[in-house]
């Protein structure tokens, strides 16, 4: 198979750069051929150095900048020029959302040929110590000192040495180092390959990965860590389901993480591996806004679909009648159902909530569920979207429908199947779930045609 990639000029080049692309490089122009710069911002003249170049596009990056745009600020991290878990911290805040508003909206019109009627105000929350879930990387490089612990380096496939993360929650982001030194001394050091972060609003648990055995010795370093600082320690010696809490031992307490939705009333319970949304203030905002925009009234039957452990699906209940969560996970749909039990046995009044298990990328119309009709249907796939849901949306019969979407892509290409359905879109914005990040989050508000939704 023949080749595009074409060896990189060396050495240092100068650009002016246009425009911002979606991934968040700058664009500009040498000779007519673009080139995306990383680290690179719109009215900037920058020095930079090749990486990468084909037939039609090149790729650099930024190595000094002549002229600065007004946009662009200090990173907070003082590993942001090599970590590749953000790549946006050189953009203030407020340009990070405009870009993300610019991308929502360039998607729904290129693969949906749709626009909102409305665009809502984007949701916003603190953009550093944020993130309650991530997956750390984890190896031994005897080079570099012993373990290393973080997220890899950008444009490499190797851990990037640092000893914090702005982006973490500080109980964790600044334990990095604290966490290489209990890790390095280790005999099974060279077999752990990742530590992941699961943190509820009462606690927060470690999930370490390791390919043999442990000692009980380095058990022992690992669980005087974890007690220190009063983390769940659990230890996963295969796959996901062989995930195991050693601290505290099983039944001196609560066995779940919880988090709570306020507006509602409602607590959350979930298993450290369990889909939970990495930005707890973004979350709680997000779910109280798609509540009051699908406005479920005190009759109504609600369709969740997509519903996980119940994060939409419960307070949902505390307005609406009826609710029907289904979801891929017969895991999740335990946890769902786990969780109504334990709210009402808080006292939190509930209507009928049932879950059920499906492939909603599937064929469902045979299921018991999907013959029922609903006045108001929540949708909030993965990244691949929902495509088979949206194909048929209007065997539910609702004549609202909000969508939350993790993939501008998708969610367009779904809205221009939900206005061929009899929908109209009506309202559409963004949410900073990740900050720093090029991931957008958003959500959209679907109405019948002719209707409006309120």
């Amino acid at each position: 198979m023949k080749r595009n990639n074409r060896r990189p000029p060396a050495g240092e080049h100068r650009i002016h750069i246009d425009r911002l692309g979606h991934d968040g490089r700058g664009i500009g122009a040498i000779d007519g051929k673009t080139v995306f710069v990383e680290g690179a911002l719109p009215g900037e003249d920058v020095s930079f150095r090749y990486v990468f170049s084909r037939k039609t596009f090149d790729e650099g990056v930024a190595s000094q900048v002549h002229t600065a745009s007004p946009a662009r600020v200090e990173p907070a991290c003082p590993h942001a020029d090599i970590c590749g878990g953000c790549s946006m911290q050189h953009l203030s805040g407020d340009e990070q959302l405009a870009m993300k508003q610019r991308v929502l909206f360039e998607q729904l019109a290129h693969f949906g040929n749709v626009q909102p009627r409305e665009v809502l105000p984007p949701l916003v929350g603190e953009r550093y110590g944020y993130r309650r879930k991530a997956r750390l990387a984890v190896k031994f490089v005897p080079a570099k000192g012993g373990v290393l612990v973080g997220f890899r380096e950008k444009r490499t496939p190797y851990i990037a040495a640092i000893d914090s993360c702005a982006v973490l929650l500080p109980e964790v982001g600044r334990q990095i180092t604290a966490l290489r030194e209990v890790l390095t001394p280790l005999t099974a050091r060279d077999r752990i390959p990742q530590v992941e972060v699961a943190a509820g609003d009462d606690g927060i648990a470690l999930v370490i990965r390791h390919l043999d055995p442990l000692s009980e010795a380095d058990q022992s370093a690992i669980v005087g860590f974890c007690q220190a600082r009063g983390f769940h320690l659990y230890l996963q010696p295969g796959n996901e389901s062989t995930i195991h809490r050693v601290w505290p031992a099983p039944g001196e307490s609560d066995p779940r993480l919880t988090y709570r939705l306020d507006d509602f009333g409602v607590e959350l319970r979930f298993h450290p591996n369990d889909f939970t949304q990495v930005n707890s203030s973004i979350n709680r905002q997000m779910v109280k806004l798609a509540v009051d925009l699908l406005d479920p009234q005190p009759g109504d039957r609600v369709l969740d679909l997509f519903c996980g452990l119940g994060n939409f699906t419960l307070p949902l209940a505390t307005r609406a009648a009826h609710v029907t969560g289904v979801e891929g996970s017969q895991a999740m749909v335990e946890r769902g159902t786990e969780n109504v039990a334990h709210n009402r046995a808080r006292g939190v009044a509930l209507g009928e909530t049932r879950f059920f298990a499906a492939n909603l990328d599937g064929d469902f119309a045979n299921t018991p569920w999907a013959r029922e009709r609903y006045d108001r249907l929540l949708i909030d796939p993965p990244r691949s979207g929902a495509e088979a849901v949206c194909r048929q949306a209007s065997r539910f019969g609702a004549g609202r429908i909000v969508y939350v979407s993790c993939n501008p892509a998708t969610l367009a290409r779904d809205a221009g199947l939900l206005v061929a359905e009899g929908y109209v879109l009506e309202k559409a914005g963004v949410m900073d779930m990740f900050p720093h990040t090029t991931h957008v989050e958003s959500i959209a508000v679907f109405s019948r045609s002719g209707g409006k939704a309120r």
